[in-house]
């Protein structure tokens, strides 16, 4: 039993540092331009549930930008990126 615990914590620290590296990889990185950029789209974004999930994941991506959680910034800008393509 304490083998098959110790080897889900491992599992899971592994991912925990793993996944935002590689988000920040593929969503190109978290940086004040992109968020910029992000930024201005969704600006131009209807009214709606879309624009409003798309601007509460900015302010988090702002908030992990600050904090200097760039995998986590990056993960949080790509959600607001792709937000009103998934409606």
């Amino acid at each position: 039993m304490k083998t098959k615990l110790f080897g889900v914590a491992v599992l899971a620290a592994a991912l925990g540092t793993a996944l935002p590296a590689h988000a920040a990889k593929v969503g190109g990185g978290c940086s004040g331009s992109n968020l910029e950029k992000t930024e201005t789209a969704i600006e131009a974004m209807a009214d709606g549930d879309a624009k409003f999930a798309a601007e509460k994941e900015v302010a988090l991506a702002q908030d992990a930008l600050l904090s200097g959680k760039m995998g986590v910034c990056a993960v949080h800008l790509s959600k607001a990126a792709h937000a009103g393509v998934a409606k």
